[in-house]
């Protein structure tokens, strides 16, 4: 398995390239769409052709690059089941598996950052975790009908099920942390250690976060796969 991280620094996104060695075939996971030439450069170095671009919700801080990508590549835009996103090519349920070559890519539903969420596990070593899990910390559950229990019940009933030395890819970073553990999260994540599920839910119902500053032209251009309307 070809694995890489890259990010944007506007909106501290991370975005994944996955490819299988011998097919060359290639998946994007939440790309951006201020570096869709980045992403197409760097397929075109590594000889890889991209055959999906996945997303693990819709986004509220930044606007996706799979509709400029699925014009350039042909590739299919891929979201989690029940996503207001009709303009994509399929809708990934809990459990399903995304396969390229030998590369195998599970979802896993993980709602309560947002009402449709997955994270995606790659090969079985390797967690896309999106804004749900994030290193030391959790997505926001305030808007795009997010719900504070939900998230606490899928992170530790569901990711912190799997194995401790899993890898956590996150979907963003604002500090400069780059990957982390299952294991290390569940010792030393502050926002879930030592809480119980009330606790967690009167603290993030107290975080009183200023909305994503692209929140407006983000959330309807990603529900039309990174459209913008003129």
């Amino acid at each position: 398995m070809f694995f890489r991280q890259l990010f944007d620094p506007e909106t501290s996104t991370y975005t994944y390239l996955i490819a299988d060695r011998p097919t060359r075939s290639a998946i994007l996971v939440d790309p951006v769409l201020e570096q869709v030439e980045r992403d197409l450069q760097l397929l075109r170095e590594l000889g890889l052709t991209l055959k999906y671009c996945l997303e693990t919700h819709i986004h509220a801080d930044h606007i996706t690059g799979t509709g400029k990508l699925r014009e350039a590549t042909g590739c299919l835009g891929i979201v989690p089941e029940n996503a207001k996103a009709q303009c994509a090519d399929r809708f990934l349920k809990d459990g399903d598996i995304l396969e390229i070559g030998s590369v195998k890519v599970e979802a896993i539903a993980t709602p309560g950052h947002t009402d449709s969420h997955n994270a995606y596990l790659v090969d079985g070593t390797h967690l896309l975790t999106g804004d749900a899990l994030l290193i030391r910390g959790c997505g926001r559950t305030d808007f795009q009908s997010g719900d504070a229990g939900t998230l606490y019940d899928v992170i530790t009933q569901k990711l912190f099920a799997l194995p401790d030395e899993t890898f956590v890819y996150p979907g963003h970073d604002y500090r400069g942390h780059t990957v982390s553990t299952i294991g290390e999260e569940k010792q030393w994540n502050p926002r879930i250690v030592d809480r119980t599920r009330r606790e967690f839910i009167e603290f993030m119902a107290n975080l009183n976060l200023p909305d994503p500053k692209k929140i407006m032209a983000a959330v309807p251009a990603n529900e039309r796969c990174g459209r913008v309307a003129v």
